[in-house]
């Protein structure tokens, strides 16, 4: 073993570690790979950047733009009244359209895009034929995962695999060359859901609106500003409501007029009726000695009545995946100011936190239970920060573009098809057609970009030019024939597989890639086998992140909204990897040969 090697293989196992620790953003695991291996030598100063001009990188970029022309347009509204016609009100069916439907959209666009497209209409589906929305939103993730392996453009792995395939000088991948085996990777995820894995998934039904402002009933008071108490002549930020005592002031009743619209330099004044949120002791210390009595016990509540039955409403929200508002807490977003909702719970990994709130730092995956005025509901979305968690309100300027999304999508693939035109190439033009055609503005396709994606590919490509310039990926390749090659190709095929889903389990399929296609080549090639065959090994292998809510985005998305709990994904997911793993080892050899 060479040091290059030992320092490669070093390289690697650290960066798994820290992966897996999450101590650090991936995509600043990545950049800090980048540098290692930059400061080391085991790449050119020009190889080491070589990533950000990658192909592959400016391919993943682009299709998350017409992904985002896709959405805004509406593309959503249409699937999800789609859905509940074709599929009535059985479960079964609802299970088979829903996978059916994400798992081709996730064909054409990225799947954590087309699961946050549909997850409104989920649940919208889900309270119109009082089916739990526990048992839809596990097979809607997973057949987004599924579906990404129908083509070239399906996921950022898959894009990332044909470009390592295509650099090492192989005939790699066309667009449609995935198909066969996604096809029966798919079906077979359906298949399992429809007649067994329904049977595993939980019946857990979050609160509707309607418990909800019952349970807030037990929390929200009206109490009156005495003339003589501190209140009187200060602002909500003065009188320190949040920061001193917890409590959040949802409006503000003075004679006949009810103020909803609260900002931080709204004064209260004498006789007003606050209707505050918080907990019992919290108010009972608040009126003691910020001088407040408790309104009329008669007419409780009822103001909070007639502000739902108006304009005022409750609304839920789950951090989109691109979310910049993760790790910051609601206090430094002036989170009622910006976007005119007040936080009344937060529901994380079946936990719903009512304390605190404006210190608690937001997650991905958070699913966010907000009062406000519902003609404010755009702007939680404006920023693709938040995905409300109802059928969108499409504007009609936008919804009448829909039809140049849907062509341009056509066009893109025409070009690659029929014209030889680079995936590259087309899928930016693609990109760009979005933008001139308004189907989404500038600013909307760059927040349409998950950038962590794109520097985590950048990042970890160096890595991969590493192991092959220094025979790392070729020492990892012997040692694994050594161990079972005598067993035969199948084995050998079997333990590329299943090294790529033990490796996508602590990182991202993207970045198992870049790892595992390299020792997938090397060891095709030892062999004399068919180098498409063992790449499909991992592609596949690696989008197995079934296990836990943690292993891709399109599992946290739904985390939240569903009620799961962190270990209702293995219950419903081992059995499917372990039959998705038997499948694809019979179906692979028989599209694909293991000898050309």
């Amino acid at each position: 073993m060479t040091p290059e090697i030992v320092i490669t293989l070093s390289i690697i196992v650290g960066a798994l570690i820290v992966f897996g620790t999450e101590k650090l953003r991936v995509d600043v695991v990545a950049l800090l790979v980048l540098i290692i291996v930059g400061l080391t030598g085991l790449v050119g100063p020009k190889e080491v950047f070589a990533g950000f001009s990658n192909s592959a990188v400016i391919t993943v970029w682009a299709v998350y733009i017409v992904s985002g022309g896709l959405f805004k347009t509406g593309v959503a509204d249409v699937l999800g009244k789609y859905i509940l016609r074709l599929s009535g009100n059985s479960e079964v069916r609802l299970i088979l359209v829903i996978m059916l439907t994400c798992g081709l959209m996730s064909a054409f666009m990225n799947n954590v895009g087309a699961t946050a497209m549909l997850l409104p209409a989920v649940i919208n589906v889900a309270k119109q034929t009082k089916i739990p929305v526990s048992k839809l939103l596990i097979p809607l993730s997973f057949s987004s995962l599924l579906g990404g392996k129908l083509t070239l453009i399906g996921t950022p792995a898959n894009i990332l695999a044909t470009s390592i395939v295509a650099e090492n000088g192989l005939p790699t991948f066309g667009f449609f060359d995935f198909t066969p085996i996604g096809l029966v990777v798919l079906a077979t995820g359906i298949l399992y859901m429809i007649f067994i894995g329904r049977h595993l998934l939980p019946v857990r039904q979050p609160s509707g609106e309607a418990q909800v402002k019952g349970d807030l009933r037990k929390h929200i008071s009206e109490l009156r500003v005495l003339e003589a108490g501190k209140l009187a002549g200060r602002t909500l930020l003065e009188s320190k409501l949040g920061s001193a005592y917890d409590l959040t002031a949802i409006a503000i009743v003075r004679g006949s007029v009810t103020l909803t619209k609260l900002k931080r330099d709204t004064m209260i004044q004498p006789n007003d009726i606050l209707l505050i949120e918080g907990s019992t002791d919290d108010l009972l210390r608040a009126r003691n000695e910020m001088g407040l009595e408790i309104a009329n016990e008669n007419k409780r509540h009822a103001e909070l009545d007639r502000l739902s039955e108006r304009e005022i409403g409750i609304v839920e929200a789950t951090l989109a995946p691109r979310s910049s508002m993760i790790n910051r807490s609601l206090r430094s977003l002036n989170f009622r100011e910006r976007y005119g909702f007040t936080v009344l719970a937060i529901r994380r990994q079946g936990e719903v936190i009512t304390s605190q709130l404006q210190s608690e730092k937001l997650q991905f995956g958070d699913d966010l239970i907000l009062q406000g005025p519902r003609s404010r509901t755009p702007a939680l979305e404006e920023k693709n920060d938040f995905l409300v968690l109802e059928p969108p309100k499409i504007p009609e300027d936008q919804r009448r573009r829909m039809p140049i999304a849907i062509g341009l999508m056509v066009l893109v693939i025409g070009l690659v098809l029929f014209a030889g035109i680079d995936i590259s190439l087309a899928m930016v033009m693609g990109a760009v057609g979005m933008v001139i055609s308004r189907c989404l503005t500038m600013d909307e396709a760059y927040a349409s970009i998950d950038w962590r994606t794109v520097f985590l590919v950048a990042g970890m490509l160096p890595l991969g030019a590493a192991m092959e310039t220094t025979g790392t990926a070729r020492y990892i390749a012997d040692l694994m024939l050594d161990t079972i090659g005598g067993m035969g190709p199948m084995a050998a095929l079997a333990g590329i597989y299943l090294l790529a889903a033990l490796i996508t389990q602590p990182m991202s399929n993207a970045a198992a890639m870049v790892l595992v296609v390299p020792i997938a080549l090397d060891t095709a090639a030892s062999l004399g086998a068919n180098h498409i065959t063992f790449t499909l090994a991992v592609v596949i292998g690696a989008a197995t992140s079934f296990l836990t809510p943690v292993g891709h985005k399109a599992n946290v998305l739904v985390f939240g909204p569903g009620g799961y709990k962190f270990f209702d994904y293995a219950r419903v997911g081992a059995l499917l990897t372990v039959f998705l793993f038997i499948v694809t080892m019979i179906s692979l050899p028989i599209f694909y040969p293991l000898f050309p």
